[in-house]
């Protein structure tokens, strides 16, 4: 299968590639958002996760409301900027990537509670307790194969990136944004 931070990294070169005086411009988080994820969509075409959707703000399961435990044991609903799953139909392996995006004006204490979500999300287990079965799904999410806490910086006209995987900060990248080199698609 494909790597997820290949299909991710691949997507937003293309997102800040075409759409670097946009991202720049000072729109709201979710017009990015929304913009970032046909890139996505268009990054899994073809490959094995062509089954899977790219989802904005999506809170459901199977009709219920998303939630994972926190490092506090509490029951938290969640609402990822952009997730890459199959909606419950590949229990395998449900969820791929969970994207929390962030302008750097934000409140440090906003940042830290979607860092902190990445972290529950990418856990294999959400309890450290439950262990997949291959045919339930958990009663709070969990397994993303990676979480992306996606930070712009319009004043150094640059995207700051962290990388999670099984619980962990696993690497971080920055991009810098061109303005007026958004390319026809």
């Amino acid at each position: 299968m494909e790597n997820e931070t290949v299909i991710f990294e691949n997507a937003n070169k293309s997102f800040l590639n075409h759409e670097a005086d946009l991202i720049l411009s000072g729109v709201s988080e979710r017009t990015l958002c929304g913009s970032l994820m046909r890139y996505l969509q268009e990054e899994i075409k073809g490959t094995n996760y062509s089954k899977y959707h790219v989802d904005v703000e999506y809170n459901r399961n199977k009709g219920k409301v998303k939630t994972i435990i926190d490092q506090n044991i509490e029951v938290i609903p969640i609402n990822c900027d952009i997730i890459i799953h199959s909606r419950g139909e590949i229990l395998g392996q449900d969820n791929l990537i969970a994207i929390e995006m962030k302008k750097s004006t934000n409140r440090n204490s906003e940042k830290i509670k979607d860092k902190n979500r990445l972290v529950a999300l990418t856990k294999e287990t959400f309890n450290d307790v439950w262990s997949f079965d291959g045919t339930n799904l958990p009663e709070h999410v969990c397994r993303y194969k990676l979480g992306v806490y996606y930070e712009v910086n319009i004043r150094r006209s640059e995207v700051y990136v962290e990388y999670y995987k099984k619980g962990q900060l696993s690497s971080t990248k920055i991009f810098k944004l061109k303005p007026g080199s958004n390319h026809e698609r």
